[in-house]
């Protein structure tokens, strides 16, 4: 998604709800060797890494200082039904919430996953019709 223009209104909107940096992180490209390090250091019984300095752990706010992303606030978690759904109904899920759902079954890879290219390919859709008139709950 990096270096598409999107509406000043959509925009907003993503700054409002936190998830423009997302947009502004874009792929990442990982160095596998401090990774690699790290498994080799992890601990599962004390759920830390032992390090030269003692033990320490990733917190979410390393996190949120890493990326600026914000992680305050009311948490997001699938709810225990959802787990058992099908891709089926989990698809009927999201268009009864977003108005979206991919058109061939290739887009869908699994039942709570979703190609990136089918999203993209809808967000082209949508950003063509928003001018400044153009309804809030669209924008939503």
């Amino acid at each position: 998604m990096r270096g598409r223009d999107f509406h000043p209104r959509v925009v907003q909107r993503l700054w409002d709800t936190g998830f423009y940096r997302i947009f502004q992180i874009g792929r990442l490209q990982l160095d596998w060797s401090p990774v690699t390090a790290l498994i080799e250091r992890w601990r599962p019984e004390t759920h830390t890494f032992h390090v030269p300095i003692g033990e320490t752990t990733i917190m979410l706010q390393d996190v949120e200082v890493l990326y600026r992303l914000p992680a305050d606030g009311l948490p997001v978690a699938l709810p225990q039904y959802m787990r058992s759904m099908s891709r089926a109904q989990y698809l009927d899920l999201l268009q009864h919430f977003t108005g979206f759902r991919p058109h061939d079954e290739t887009a869908a890879s699994g039942a709570s996953r979703m190609a990136l290219t089918s999203i993209r390919q809808h967000l082209d859709i949508l950003h063509l019709d928003i001018t400044n008139e153009t309804n809030d709950l669209h924008i939503h």
